[in-house]
């Protein structure tokens, strides 16, 4: 069986979770409200304030998708409950950031700025202090379109292994390598 299925989701005081007809999983709480399509074949049951998920076969599909569910749902309760928050970090000279409204401009050494278009579920914030790195945080209850966001904006200037330059997670630990060889 499963070891992340078969975990219990706990649902706090303010959270409710419903399952209609076409099995599409609505999570409600302070925070707001987020919407899944479960699987034909697995089922959610909520009883006293704790949701399982269950499956109906050891087949690999199912086992497969059990874990998946359970974690989908539980990432749900922890966002209308909790939120998420990620922070980007730009490293290199001259890059910079600036958000207005849903567009991120940013400046991150090529000839032309980029300008990204952010979803209006996400909120972003740019912060420059004097000495450290500009740094672009974002805030949502939806943990796979902030993921999905921060990966797209990294991947317009990944971190590059000599000097560390480019978009980077805050905390992010880059393998760097050494240059040239001084002389032999």
């Amino acid at each position: 069986m499963s070891r992340i299925g078969k975990k219990l989701i706990e649902v706090p005081a303010g959270v409710t979770i419903t399952v209609d007809a076409e099995n599409v999983v609505t999570v409600k709480g302070p925070k707001g409200e987020l919407k899944q399509t479960l699987d034909r074949d697995m089922k959610l049951e909520i009883n006293d304030g704790i949701a399982t998920v269950t499956r109906p076969t050891d087949q690999i599909r199912h086992r497969a998708m059990h874990g998946l569910y359970r974690s989908l749902i539980s990432n749900m309760v922890k966002g209308v409950t909790e939120g998420y928050t990620k922070k980007l970090e730009l490293v290199g000279v001259g890059f910079k950031a600036a958000a207005t409204g849903n567009l991120l401009d940013l400046a991150l050494g090529y000839s032309h700025n980029i300008v990204f278009e952010i979803p209006k579920e996400l909120s972003v914030v740019t912060s420059q202090e004097k000495g450290q790195n500009p740094m672009i945080t974002f805030e949502s209850i939806d943990k796979q379109l902030i993921g999905q966001v921060c990966a797209k904006i990294r991947s317009l200037r990944k971190p590059e292994p000599y000097k560390g330059k480019g978009v980077k997670f805050a905390g992010e630990v880059l393998r760097r390598k050494a240059g040239k060889s001084a002389g032999k």
